[in-house]
């Protein structure tokens, strides 16, 4: 009785300890934060748990049923019931953990795609904002070039103005150089012409001053033929 013993109360310990284990995991199961991958992970590992719990219950329970006394055997038997009882009530803690663990994951997921598409707004808003700026900048620059363009054509137009005017200028330049040479001959032909009126004059002067003293020669020889 005291050999049997010893495999029985090794089966009860190790039941025990495969029974926290499950307990431990299902605990992991119900605070996994994700992803499935995850919670597939932690769900092979219970069903193995479970199978090796199973097993030492079939032993313990075998054992009872090898029991000489009646008594031990009863006392076994209860034992074995109430394992399987506490793996029924694992099970079920199993399943609402994988429960409460799948809805928090979905919601989970469906904050992350609702926050993906409050990103993707946001993104397309941003988007749209800075097509927007964009735009708005190129019809600044737009308006600048035309302002530009005009003050170009203002410039080639003041160019031109100057350019006719530098040309007048100097077409004006040019008449008054020839009205100088112009009056420059004209001077120098008054000049010439006040040189022969001049020696005009004296020539007349001559003529007359000779004509004179021929008038008073013949007077002399007619009036004073003595003399």
């Amino acid at each position: 009785a005291a050999a049997a013993s010893v495999p029985v109360r090794v089966c009860h310990q190790e039941i025990v300890k495969f029974d926290l284990e499950i307990k431990a995991a299902v605990q992991d199961i119900r605070d996994c934060p994700g992803p499935l991958g995850a919670l597939t992970e932690l769900n092979a590992a219970v069903k193995e748990k479970f199978r090796h719990l199973r097993g030492r219950i079939q032993e313990l329970e075998q054992m009872a049923k090898e029991q000489d006394k009646e008594s031990e055997k009863q006392a076994l038997l209860r034992e074995v019931e109430n394992h399987k009882k506490q793996m029924l009530s694992n099970q079920a803690a199993w399943r609402k953990a994988n429960l409460a663990c799948k809805i928090a994951i979905d919601n989970s997921e469906k904050d992350q795609l609702l926050q993906g598409r409050d990103s993707l707004r946001q993104r397309k808003t941003t988007k749209e904002s800075l097509a927007e700026s964009a735009s708005n900048i190129t019809e600044s620059l737009m308006g600048i070039s035309r302002m530009m363009s005009q003050q170009v054509q203002q410039s080639e137009e003041t160019v031109q103005t100057l350019a006719n005017s530098s040309r007048t200028i100097l077409e004006a330049n040019e008449e008054f150089k020839s009205m100088s040479g112009t009056i420059q001959l004209g001077r120098k032909l008054i000049t010439k012409y006040n040189r022969r009126e001049l020696t005009d004059k004296l020539l007349i002067f001559l003529a007359l001053a000779l004509f004179l003293a021929t008038v008073l020669y013949i007077l002399k020889k007619r009036l004073f033929p003595f003399l």
